[in-house]
């Protein structure tokens, strides 16, 4: 009697359900948890990614600016965007005739320049009159929208030493460039980058000719 009694009580226990064990709503409900939490590390893994790759781009690539004032007329213009490009500058060096961004106080960082290269490592720039020289020939280029008026400190002959460079804005008589002796010539470490394409007004998009 007590056997049966023992055998019928394990019996009751076989069926009885095991509290342990979890009932399809309680899965599912881990289920999504766990699909939340996946799709949550998921998405911060691909901002993370954006925000790198944008900063990468900014520092090395390319980067978003404005031209502020006319010294650059009649190429570009007052609150035309553009994009600097850095790769070109990473692998050679400035050419002439670039349209390049600049420093041009070494103490200030936030303030930059935009203005074509003249002069390069080596020669000897010097304004005669209207005309440029360089290493005493007459420079041929039509990117001034003017005659020079003032030759500034070029008047004298100008010898730019090894990473030194020559500039002009192409707005020839209202521009502050290496003619100024506040400006004087541009140190290689001090360019940012090449001006590349002309993004805003979208009328006037285009990737901007150097040569």
């Amino acid at each position: 009697m007590d056997d049966k009694k023992l055998a019928g009580n394990n019996e009751a226990d076989e069926n009885r359900p095991n509290k342990e064990q979890e009932s399809p709503e309680q899965e599912k409900t881990a289920s999504n948890k766990s699909g939340y939490g996946k799709d949550i590390r998921d998405m911060l893994i691909y901002f993370t990614l954006i925000i790198v790759a944008a900063l990468l781009i900014h520092n090395f690539v390319g980067q978003q600016i404005e031209v502020s004032g006319s010294s650059m007329e009649s190429t570009l213009h007052n609150e035309d965007h553009l994009i600097l490009e850095k790769i070109s500058y990473e692998k050679g060096d400035p050419k002439r005739f670039d349209i390049i961004v600049f420093r041009p106080y070494e103490d200030d960082k936030k303030t930059y320049y935009i203005k074509r290269v003249i002069g390069l490592p080596g020669e000897t720039v010097q304004i005669i009159g209207s005309d440029i020289y360089i290493n005493g020939e007459i420079l041929k280029e039509d990117y001034g929208n003017a005659l020079i008026e003032d030759a500034g400190i070029a008047g004298e002959p100008i010898k730019l030493n090894k990473g030194e460079y020559f500039v002009l804005g192409d707005n020839r008589n209202n521009s502050k460039d290496s003619r100024n002796p506040v400006v004087g010539v541009v140190s290689r470490k001090s360019i940012l980058g090449r001006a590349w394409v002309r993004i805003w007004p979208l009328n006037d998009f285009e990737v901007l000719k150097h040569q």
